[in-house]
């Protein structure tokens, strides 16, 4: 097992991180109920095990992962790079996203309130706004950086060419985009625009949304509030087929002696140094059997055979429902 001094460590503009970071999204009921004390005991312990890179968003909970965040990281602050996101509305007065300067500002101030720190590490635009030149945005996000109250940008969910365009307005060092074995068309054709201009690639739900460890069989199993029942790639047409998939994988594991989540990770990680997975857990000893993934030693011909064992554009179903795939890789 890796200990917390020995985590590998990426790049993120000019800082390290740690190789793998905690997406903090599930311990806000995004996934069935959640307990804001376990909450905090599981962001502390991904401290006392070296994660260095927390990730949120101020749509997570409508700002209650952020107050969580807040609240866990009190008195840790210099342990850790702190980032969060704005403009995702989640469909909100019929609006998926919104990128005007004035929404950018009002945004990062409520977000330092209920985070309770001074200056954001990394500012994310959560969803691009079709609305809103993406120079405009930058713009205003460049502002921030200028009065101190943030360090770096980034953006979500951007594809290539949007990217481009708001690097020329500020540098971007962190581009977070869905990213698993499950999930890489988008990341193969991001991934070479990312490595020209030295971005970090954040990979979100690395584990498929908890598919990829292979306990996921029924759908049946999830509770009513757990958002993943709305995916179509959870639908019992097409759970079946991307559970067989997975199974492939698991066969794969098993040989590695490692588990079938700990796998991927190293597969995600073997993709490149650039590449850093923030998978998310409401457990403790889920977040450990992801750090263990870092002990994971994959050959070339590892990462090619899992790779191949679920093909690209294998799986059935889309990532989001139609609605919400109209506000992604804008």
């Amino acid at each position: 097992m890796t200990k917390p001094s020995e985590l590998a460590k990426r790049a993120l503009g000019s800082v390290a991180v740690s190789a793998v970071g905690l997406g903090c999204m599930s311990l806000s009921g995004v996934y069935g109920a959640s307990n804001d004390d376990d909450g905090i005991a599981v962001i502390n312990e991904a401290l006392d095990q070296g994660i260095t890179l927390l990730d949120t968003s101020d749509m997570y909970g409508w700002g209650h992962n952020e107050e969580l965040v807040g609240k866990a990281i009190k008195g840790r602050r210099s342990e850790l790079i702190l980032a969060t996101k704005f403009g995702n509305l989640g469909g909100r007065g019929g609006k998926f996203a919104d990128g005007r300067p004035e929404f950018v500002m009002n945004a990062c101030e409520a977000s330092l309130k209920r985070l309770g720190v001074e200056t954001i590490d990394l500012y994310y635009q959560h969803r691009i706004d079709p609305a809103v030149a993406i120079e405009d945005t930058v713009g205003a996000m460049a502002r921030l950086v200028e009065q101190g109250k943030v360090r770096m940008l980034g953006l979500s969910e951007a594809r290539p060419e949007t990217i481009r365009r708001a690097h020329r307005v500020h540098p971007i060092v962190a581009v977070q985009n869905e990213f698993s074995l499950l999930y890489r068309e988008e990341a193969d054709e991001t991934l070479p625009v990312t490595r020209e201009l030295g971005i970090a690639f954040v990979a979100y739900s690395p584990l498929g949304r908890g598919l990829l460890t292979a306990k996921l069989d029924d759908p049946a199993t999830m509770p009513e509030t757990d958002a993943r029942r709305r995916h179509p790639r959870f639908a019992p047409n097409n759970l079946d087929h991307n559970v067989a998939l997975v199974h492939r994988v698991e066969a794969i594991a098993r040989e590695k002696g490692c588990t079938t989540g700990q796998l991927v990770l190293a597969w995600l990680l073997a993709q490149g140094t650039d590449v850093i997975p923030i998978p998310g857990t409401k457990r403790k000893d889920r977040l450990l059997e992801n750090i263990g993934a870092l002990s994971v030693n994959l050959t070339a011909s590892d990462v090619a055979r899992i790779a191949d064992a679920v093909p690209v554009g294998s799986v059935a179903g889309g990532r989001y429902p139609d609605a919400q795939m109209a506000s992604v890789y804008l």
